[in-house]
């Protein structure tokens, strides 16, 4: 595509910084339906608060009716959907997971992923994505 002797190249995805009205309660929904670890370091004060599955994940920050940097506005609810990738066995036991604690799920068969489809507490599609072929078959 671009021929720079200086190109770069992503590793993974890091995170996705979302806005949510409970803290507590999107800290403990990421932990208990995703398995997500709690990163909140005492240097950056109370927020963000990252929920990480190794080096990816997303950051919490709070929505403030008082604070126009995280004041509700189109800006901050654009992310349409998150998605991390999982071992098709680990996506068999986060459909078994979604079924034991009554979450509203959907499964799409995108041809070469598959994905589920669930909501965190403020709405946030999650996504969770499993890849059904030859990896050499999709990642040319």
């Amino acid at each position: 595509m671009n021929n720079v002797k200086d190109d770069f190249k992503i590793d993974f995805l890091d995170h996705v910084a979302i806005r949510v009205a409970d803290l507590q309660a999107s800290i403990l929904w990421y932990e208990k339906v995703l398995g997500l670890q709690k990163y909140q370091l005492p240097e950056w004060g109370k927020f963000p608060v990252f929920m990480l599955a190794g080096k990816s994940g997303v950051a919490l920050f709070p929505i403030s009716i008082d604070n126009q940097r995280t004041k509700p506005s189109p800006k901050n609810d654009t992310i349409d959907h998150f998605a991390f990738n999982v071992s098709q066995t680990n996506f068999e036991k986060a459909k078994k997971r979604y079924q034991i604690l009554k979450l509203d799920f959907s499964i799409q068969d995108h041809h070469y992923f598959h994905s589920i489809y669930t909501k965190d507490p403020d709405g946030h599609t999650v996504e969770l994505t499993t890849l059904v072929v030859n990896p050499e078959v999709f990642y040319k």
